[in-house]
């Protein structure tokens, strides 16, 4: 099952998995998109909303209904909703449903079965942002970390019981989300922009060693380490960018 598989690093998941001969069911908001990814891969399509109790229900009866078990989710959908602290209310609500509260519904339904038979894949599309942060968007960095911090949570607690669970964490990616970046585009693409296709191609190898961190843009480690070795040098670098885009955003031609 792969959510938010309409575009971006969905799309490419379901695409890479289904050349890899895996059945696959690809979901997305956009009917139209997830019945075109579905046609191009032999998937079948469940379109809905991955974030809802009721939508996340629907879509694991599908899923099961099709494939008779599901071997492994791939929790992609996300929103990045809201800039600075003016985020409103239903930004950080709707951050919170989709990028956290969906992989807590999705994981509910999955355990159980994986549990008794003793084994499952849970895959979490995170950011680098779930791992460091993400200056301007305090919603998408919060409910990224808090992404990340859940599925550490059934990695602890599950990893005996035969469940891997896997967060992908890249920086930039050639999507609309990063398009929309506006002056933080630059920053995201400071160790290259990768392509949809290039994170998906750079999955395939964890999901037969069963890493738990995903890092498709390899340098996010270092700077993981560096925040978790000295935090005030590393915030105080931060605050050193978020005072680069500010000047950038007063005085955009220089």
């Amino acid at each position: 099952m792969v959510t938010g598989a309409g575009s971006g690093i969905g799309k490419a998941l379901a695409e890479r998995l289904a050349i890899e001969g895996v059945r696959v069911v690809v979901n997305d908001l956009d009917a139209t998109a997830a019945a075109a990814v579905a046609a191009s891969t032999g998937a079948l399509a469940v379109p809905g909303d991955a974030a809802t109790e009721a939508g996340v229900e629907l879509l694991h009866a599908a899923a099961v209904a099709h494939l008779d078990t599901i071997d492994a989710w791939f929790a992609n959908a996300g929103v990045d909703a809201g800039r600075g602290l003016q985020t409103a209310e239903s930004e950080w609500a709707a951050s919170w449903e989709v990028n956290v509260m969906a992989h807590v519904r999705a994981a509910r339904l999955l355990l159980p079965d994986w549990v008794e038979r003793g084994s499952g894949r849970f895959v979490v599309t995170a950011s680098a942002a779930g791992v460091l942060t993400m200056l301007g968007a305090p919603a998408y960095a919060v409910t990224k970390h808090g992404a990340v911090a859940f599925a550490e949570w059934l990695a602890t607690t599950y990893r005996h019981r035969g469940v891997v669970v896997q967060a992908i964490c890249p920086q930039g990616v050639d999507t609309p989300m990063l398009r929309r970046a506006g002056a933080l585009q630059d920053m995201l693409s400071h160790d290259q922009a990768l392509t949809p296709a290039d994170v998906a191609d750079m999955v395939w190898s964890p999901l037969h060693d069963d890493r738990f961190l995903v890092l498709p843009h390899p340098e996010v480690a270092s700077y993981a380490a560096a925040r978790g070795g000295d935090r005030d040098r590393w915030l105080a670098g931060m605050n050193r960018l978020q005072q680069r885009l500010e000047q950038q955003q007063v005085l955009p031609g220089e």
